[in-house]
């Protein structure tokens, strides 16, 4: 009996390297599974060197071209970097997953460009609307129930909820208005750490074949946002971070 090797699929070509430090003919990369499906062959990470205050339009319109392409990206934050993919992207969650080590008890966040955008995605109740909109945009992530316009792969299995966010942070703001819709994301916190990674080229190295693209726009936050359970009846503080706990305490 005549056994057949595994297929490799290489993914499709992405535009030439961005202006920064990372030109060149890239590598070749290992092949990696994802959940039982067949070898994928990721290539080499694009190092976008995006400027902190004045993002260029150019490179933020080739990430997102990534993110639309069912790219994954490690992106800053003001609490950190986080890795980010479309909302529509199975794939991009399931890479997330993979490269955190989550289980399916994860929150995925929903990182909104406002709260206008915020809403949509989730419900919060008259009590505690006013209290939140003072909270955002900053160092929170809120846990609550999710609207019909959340796709069921990132609702909690038993709870429905979803995580949610607005982050005060320019180059995200960029990314969102460009993008037009909430990214997926999940604090880059690797398994067996306990600090989020916070140095765009560091995780050049250690991601680069895991990841499509990363962002990096200089410093920035160092600590994870505080995170609250408004899904019950009263508030729960599931992490203590960079967002003043005590409104909601």
């Amino acid at each position: 009996m005549m056994i057949v090797p595994a297929r490799v699929i290489k993914p499709p070509s992405a535009p030439g390297p961005p202006p920064g430090r990372c030109g060149g003919d890239p590598a070749p990369a290992p092949a990696r599974v994802i959940h039982g499906t067949e070898p994928k062959l990721w290539g080499v990470a694009k190092y976008f060197d995006v400027h902190p205050d004045s993002p260029q339009p150019r490179l933020i319109g080739q990430v997102v071209d990534l993110l639309r392409a069912d790219g994954l990206i490690a992106y800053p934050t003001d609490s950190g970097y986080a890795l980010g993919c479309q909302m529509g992207s199975k794939e991009g969650i399931d890479r997330i997953r993979e490269i955190r080590d989550l289980d399916s008890d994860h929150h995925f966040t929903l990182i909104c460009r406002d709260f206008a955008q915020f809403g949509t995605f989730v419900q919060v109740s008259n009590a505690l609307f006013r209290s939140v909109k003072a909270a955002t945009p900053g160092g929170y992530t809120f846990i609550l129930p999710a609207t019909r316009e959340v796709p069921r792969r990132l609702l909690h299995p038993r709870k429905k909820t979803v995580g949610v966010r607005i982050p005060d942070h320019v180059v995200t703001q960029a990314l969102l208005a460009e993008l037009g819709e909430p990214l997926v994301s999940s604090t880059l916190l690797m398994p067996g750490e306990t600090e989020p990674q916070t140095q765009g080229w560091d995780i050049k190295e250690r991601l680069d074949h895991v990841v499509d693209a990363v962002i990096d726009s200089g410093e920035c936050g160092a600590t994870p946002t505080t995170v609250v359970d408004l899904s019950q009846d009263e508030p729960v503080i599931l992490r203590r971070g960079s967002g003043d706990p005590s409104p909601f305490e």
